[in-house]
């Protein structure tokens, strides 16, 4: 049985805030039936992003707020357990119900979270390994994961020489990773800004310690900036320019947030704590799931 304590750091309810690159992949899909939809959706935030979030709170044992937990309780024994059994689900499901090329990708996935959190290499303590690690891993190789299973049935009647695994060699799949990488690259810092303390004190070194409070925001802003960039030229390019416009319309109040965020954090540096990041959170992911659903019904 589950305890309530481990129940709360898998953070099942946090897991939205990583729909958007799963909903974005579906936008793109031209092969996409909802069956293979709930399927994946179930795999990824069900199972294997909350195994990822108790292995890591199996680790890091926080005190102070995390994403998704304000205060969260002490962490039992059982956690590490039930967070192996929920990525062995995942990979389960991910063989039987899509395929092993899928299963594949899952398994490097849940490889690489243990990598940023285990404690024999714990890659979240250096700044810049734990960064790429994220903005890669939760962006584009998603992204791509996510793709593979949209089109197995169309990739597995090509029958070449590629094996199933067709995405990765196709440019506009790529571009698309690149993004939504970009994008994640510059909104991951975000996610650390209130934790400078608790990292601090278990010696991790973040990239948004190590840039500050005002640097993360910079950092942010700029990484935003070339995110913004690419998504005009991908649709432009793939779709029609409108689309992306209309991606600004659907973020417009995050903008206006982040911009009243920043004002207020640089002047009061308390202002930066976990009240207004999960806020940021839940406007963005809300905003971009928004948008790539309607994309994904319309099209």
């Amino acid at each position: 049985m589950i305890t309530r304590s481990t129940l709360l750091h898998l953070r099942i309810p946090f897991s939205i805030f990583l729909m958007p690159v799963f909903c974005f992949a579906a936008s793109q899909s031209a092969h996409l039936t909802w069956q293979m939809y709930v399927i994946v959706f179930v795999i990824l935030h069900i199972f294997v992003y909350p195994a990822s979030n108790g292995f890591n709170s199996f680790y890091d044992k926080d005190e102070g707020s995390i994403g998704g937990l304000k205060n969260p309780p002490k962490v039992n024994k059982d956690l590490l357990t039930t967070s192996l059994i929920f990525d062995i689900i995942g990979l389960f499901f991910s063989f039987v119900f899509v395929n092993w090329q899928f299963a594949l990708l899952v398994f490097i996935y849940g490889m690489m979270s243990k990598a940023y959190s285990h404690p024999s290499i714990r890659l979240k303590k250096y700044a810049i390994g734990g960064w790429l690690t994220v903005g890669i891993f939760q962006g584009a190789c998603t992204y791509l994961m996510c793709m593979l299973a949209f089109e197995k049935d169309f990739l597995t009647a090509s029958n070449n020489i590629y094996n199933g695994f067709e995405i990765f060699f196709q440019e506009r799949h790529l571009f698309a990773a690149a993004i939504i990488s970009i994008l994640l690259l510059g909104s991951y810092p975000m996610t650390q800004i209130y934790q400078h303390g608790e990292d601090a004190k278990r010696g991790d070194k973040t990239i948004s310690l190590l840039l500050g409070i005002r640097g993360t925001f910079i950092f942010t802003i700029l990484f935003f900036g070339l995110a913004t960039a690419g998504f005009y030229f991908y649709f432009s390019i793939y779709q029609d320019e409108f689309y992306f416009w209309l991606f600004q319309a659907f973020l417009a109040p995050v903008l206006l947030y982040f911009v009243y965020w920043t004002i207020i954090s640089w002047k009061n540096p308390a202002q930066a704590n976990f009240q207004r990041t999960m806020l940021l959170n839940v406007l963005s992911s809300l905003s971009m799931i928004a948008y790539f659903t309607m994309i994904t019904l319309i099209k």
